[in-house]
């Protein structure tokens, strides 16, 4: 029977929880900053809550080192693999080494130099495989599944969206009311997470879901009610991009607690991303500036309100920053 927090038999305020236990000891509790600009701006009190100064770069490492942890001595003696060029592939390298796991990461074969390079940082063994993401991704668990090796998902696995749900609990500790969350979307664990815990809290609580026009999958997938198998444009949100694996549990999660989305353009992020830099002195990635021109875009429905943004991470690349501040 589903409920305000149990989807599909899932109990999102449970996995919370025993994430909590398995993770606080390996992340960072991260601060939440009053944003006196933006507050002003939209006539609200309104916070940044900072992943992108989270170990490893961003909120991944919640949600990557749950899942570690959660395996069986046998699973973590084999040894892990996955697929990604961006914040998971970061996360997952930092976990394995840290754990003294043998941790496998395969990459596209077009992976930027400056990726690959501080991914080699870690001791992770890199393999490439062909120019796409997806087949990418698909060939990584095949090799998993032959191999009988855990592939660890980016988003598609309870164990990640309970660690990424680590993140409502220090907001509920954090902040006395939230009347809105703005999250930045991808495939969907960090708002899974986010929405399902402090929905079990207090089921008034605003979920705002943050895309790229350029990318808007799990927008379009919702309005559908189905995985749409579509087209990305350019972004430069590319921590956001993508689609959405068939049967990802977090679709059915996200159809549930997403209240409302806003799709930003390309230009918008960019703004927002020198509005931080110029206003906060921080330095976010694209798909961390989401929920900021998410809010910008859409502040007088936040008058007199509690408003948190998710700033999902801090990784941006010299070329990509050069474009936003020219």
């Amino acid at each position: 029977m589903k409920t305000e927090h149990k989807i599909n038999n899932i109990d999102i305020p449970k996995e919370a929880w025993e994430a909590e236990k398995r993770v606080r000891k390996h992340v960072r509790e991260t601060p939440v900053e009053y944003s006196p600009c933006l507050s002003q701006s939209g006539d609200c009190k309104a916070y940044l809550k900072l992943e992108n100064l989270q170990l490893s770069g961003s909120f991944k490492l919640r949600g990557c080192m749950n899942k570690l942890l959660s395996l069986d001595t046998k699973e973590k003696e084999k040894g892990v693999i996955t697929a990604s060029t961006g914040n998971h592939a970061a996360a997952f390298a930092y976990a394995t080494q840290k754990l003294g796991l043998k941790g496998t990461i395969y990459l596209p074969e077009n992976a930027s130099q400056t990726k690959i390079e501080a991914l080699r940082f870690y001791d992770v063994d890199l393999k490439f495989y062909e120019t796409d993401c997806v087949k990418t991704e698909g060939y990584a668990r095949e090799v998993a599944e032959k191999s009988n090796l855990t592939y660890i998902s980016p988003y598609n696995d309870i164990k990640t969206v309970g660690g990424q749900a680590t993140i409502g609990i220090e907001l509920e500790q954090q902040i006395h009311q939230t009347d809105s969350v703005l999250v930045p979307v991808g495939g969907g664990s960090l708002v899974a997470g986010i929405a399902g815990f402090l929905k079990s809290i207090n089921k008034n609580v605003d979920i705002i879901g943050c895309q790229p026009v350029n990318s808007a999958v799990m927008y379009e997938s919702v309005k559908a009610g189905k995985i749409l198998d579509m087209e990305s444009l350019p972004t430069i949100s590319d921590g956001s991009a993508g689609g959405i694996e068939k049967g990802a549990i977090t679709f059915d999660i996200c159809k549930k607690f997403i209240d409302d989305f806003v799709l930003v353009t390309e230009e918008e992020i960019k703004e927002a991303i020198k509005l931080i830099l110029e206003k906060h002195y921080l330095l976010i990635e694209g798909a961390a500036a989401l929920s900021v021109a998410s809010f910008i875009k859409d502040k007088k429905r936040y008058k007199n309100k509690n408003v948190v943004l998710i700033i999902s991470g801090s990784k941006i690349s010299l070329e990509i920053l050069k474009e936003v501040l020219c």
